[in-house]
């Protein structure tokens, strides 16, 4: 199975810098994208062969996530249930025969951590969730995490210590959560690769100086390990501040 995530801060926008053609080329079982800034009826994609499912936030224009799918979910989920943090349309969960599929988009605790209360709320509803599935089956998670978890995941980690994205409390949510259970494929697979980032500031010539940071991420249970095939990131491609991230697994839809 192949999955792709892209964080594309604003569909309308990257379809117009070649969305679609990645998206063909890719030919990926499961396409997951965060940052949509799309309401229903704003934008109609026509993708022979996948099943398109659509969350969006309340505020026009901010956060939405989606997913498409090669094949039909057994469920389809929206959201953690979790009132005040269920306005943003941050989650898509489809449920297979072997597995769940989750893509995120996590929340920014904001310049100066104005919002890293909400921030922590949701790490930790997010990592409940998470092993609540983990219980029933083995679960892929993929999207923007919002967090740079080791210094080897940023281009400059002593200016961006404490920062959005890079501070304490997010680095040690983070870690809370693998240590649940879960797998950072991309780590997993290349645990001394340096200079491998997913998002660049649209400042400074960020992208052109690969001044980047990793925060886009697949991770798996602990268990799909031995399935593992690949876990790549895609920095050549462009159309967004983040580049598309994939997964391969040795697994089959129907397991």
């Amino acid at each position: 199975m192949k999955f792709i995530s892209w964080n594309v801060n604003g569909l309308r926008a990257c379809v117009q810098k070649g969305f679609l053609e990645f998206f063909e080329k890719s030919n990926a079982d499961f396409f997951c994208l965060q940052e949509t800034k799309l309401q229903p009826g704003q934008l109609e994609l026509e993708l022979e062969g996948y099943h398109q499912f659509w969350n969006s936030a309340v505020k026009k224009g901010y956060s939405g996530t989606a997913i498409f799918s090669k094949t039909q979910p057994l469920s389809v989920r929206y959201d953690l249930g979790i009132a005040p943090l269920d306005e943003e349309g941050r989650v898509i969960t489809l449920e297979y025969p072997g597995f769940f599929l989750v893509t995120c988009y996590t929340p920014n605790a904001q310049e100066g951590l104005k919002r890293i209360d909400h921030r922590m709320q949701w790490d930790d509803a997010f990592r409940e969730y998470l092993l609540q599935l983990d219980l029933q089956k083995p679960v892929i998670v993929c999207g923007d995490l919002n967090v740079a978890h080791q210094e080897i995941d940023l281009k400059n980690p002593g200016p961006n210590r404490g920062n959005a994205g890079f501070s304490d409390q997010e680095r040690e949510k983070f870690t809370r959560l693998l240590d649940a259970g879960f797998t950072d494929t991309f780590r997993y697979q290349n645990p001394d690769a340096t200079g491998m980032y997913s998002w660049w500031s649209y400042r400074f010539n960020a992208r052109k100086n690969n001044a980047g940071w990793r925060i886009d991420y697949f991770l798996i249970s602990d268990r799909l390990r031995p399935n593992l095939v690949d876990a790549k990131i895609y920095q050549e491609i462009l159309g967004s501040d983040h580049c598309p991230v994939g997964l391969e697994l040795n697994w089959e839809v129907t397991q």
